[in-house]
């Protein structure tokens, strides 16, 4: 067994910083390096991407970046573990498997697939069963919205990501994984915890839950002094560096960026976290509240004292389904008098548009340099200030009165007020909207399906 293990973040989300997975493999020492792809609103995008391309719906960022690093990692001895594989694992572990074989390293890596998250063509047969599939907020049935799903996936925990490196998978890839255990199972894998040793699973998970978001962590988005962190154009993702005992330390390669503080993780700390004795993830309900952070020398932060309870009998399900249409178009106007020109812009468009009989679910105007952020709480401004955006959006059922709105709002520039710019980009993009539909489901009723396929 080894006495300490080093999981490193490579991303926060889908379209994090290109270069911090390099980075991490190549700046200094670590043994796993995990990516977060996924978000609830991206599971539909990808589905709706496999809809127009069989061979498409995974991130395809993925498989450019381990054409980059999957040298060092074999050279290294790095495993990698992402859910970057979406709604098409299969798809994302063949285009690694021939990326392997192109950079001449066939024979030198297993890949671990992992299936099962995507229940979308089971939801009808669980109707039939009668499994009642409910919004965890409303309380609305799925029969409500069925005719719109387009994607429906369990959050799955880490005991597949245990079993494909058990079996010797170097680079780990599946579907609606959990942020959480993509760190959590590289442990387990490592110390032989067994998935009833609730303390040192919840601290494991906690792990995870802190380095998931990336620079969240080191420095990024931080409310602390975050004019005084130094280097954030070269910004270092955090890395859980974790013991046998489940204490770990928070830090950062040495010479990049950011800074890994006992601030900055507790920042972290409460992002989406919910009841703080009661995290609830697949593997365990971890408590937050048990935390204990020491500052441990320059960016390292000790964490310890951890407790966990036993997991609940149920997944949670993201399912995203169709909700309308809407699009936000903007303008710029000048001094003087912005702000009034501004209103009066809107109070112009939004008659337009009644005139015209459109139908929205909701029409939202903002004033942004004046109340865009706080809303209400703003009030008005206190000097004619030198320049106002003014940003409108719908949102609604009919396509055809969403797109006819885009086509309003250039006519402002000769036929409103004086003084106005900013329409450079041409008309408003009409975008689907997808609503979200968090729900729970028997754990029984999922299969986990683990594969390794050899390069």
């Amino acid at each position: 067994m080894k006495e300490k293990v080093r999981v490193a973040s490579g991303q926060g989300f889908w379209g994090d910083m290109l270069t911090a997975p390099v980075d991490q493999v190549r700046g200094g020492p670590i043994d796993y390096l995990m990516l977060d792809y996924l978000a609830e609103v991206t599971m539909s995008i990808v589905q709706k991407q496999r809809q127009r391309d069989p061979n498409a719906g995974y991130a395809r960022d993925f498989v450019s970046l381990m054409r980059e690093i999957l040298p060092d990692c074999v050279e290294k001895d790095i495993k990698v573990l992402s859910n970057a594989g979406g709604v098409n694992v299969e798809g994302c572990a063949e285009a690694i498997r021939e990326t392997a074989r192109e950079l001449g390293l066939g024979g030198k890596l297993k890949i671990g697939v992992i299936t099962g998250d995507d229940i979308l063509p089971r939801l009808d047969e669980f109707t039939e069963r009668g499994i009642e599939i409910t919004n965890m907020d409303t309380g609305e049935p799925l029969s409500a919205v069925r005719d719109k799903v387009q994607a429906a996936n369990v959050y799955l925990g880490a005991g597949g990501l245990v079993e494909a490196l058990d079996r010797g998978a170097r680079v780990v890839v599946g579907g609606r994984l959990t942020d959480t255990g993509l760190t959590l199972a590289p442990l387990m894998h490592e110390f032989g915890w067994k998935f009833d040793q609730w303390d040192l699973i919840s601290a494991g998970t906690i792990a995870g839950h802190i380095i998931e978001c990336g620079a969240q962590a080191s420095g990024g988005n931080c409310q602390f002094e975050w004019d005084s962190i130094p280097d954030m154009a070269r910004v270092g993702f955090p890395i859980v560096e974790a013991g046998p005992s489940g204490e770990f330390i928070i830090t950062k390669h040495d010479g990049t960026g950011g800074r890994v503080n006992v601030q900055s993780v507790k920042e972290q700390l409460l992002y989406e976290m919910g009841d703080p004795k009661a995290y609830i993830t697949p593997d365990v309900v971890a408590d937050f509240s048990s935390i204990q952070l020491e500052d441990a020398g320059p960016d390292r932060v000790r964490v310890f004292g951890i407790k966990g309870s036993p997991n609940t009998e149920f997944y949670k399900v993201s399912i995203a389904y169709s909700h309308g249409w809407k699009a936000v178009g903007t303008l710029v106007y000048s001094w003087p008098d912005a702000y009034q020109k501004a209103q009066a812009a809107d109070r112009i468009l939004r008659e337009r548009l009644d005139r015209l009989g459109l139908k929205f679910d909701v029409v939202l105007s903002e004033f942004v340099g004046v109340n865009a952020t706080h809303g209400h709480l703003s009030g008005e401004p206190a000097a004619d200030i030198p320049e106002v955006q003014f940003r409108i959006g719908v949102r609604g059922q009919s396509k055809a009165d969403v797109e006819r709105f885009t086509k309003e709002i250039a006519p402002l520039i000769l036929t409103g007020p004086p003084a106005v710019t900013g329409f450079a980009g041409g008309r408003p993009k009409v975008e689907e909207i997808m609503a979200y539909f968090p729900a729970l489901i028997p754990k029984h009723l999922i299969e986990t399906k683990v594969e390794i396929i050899e390069c």
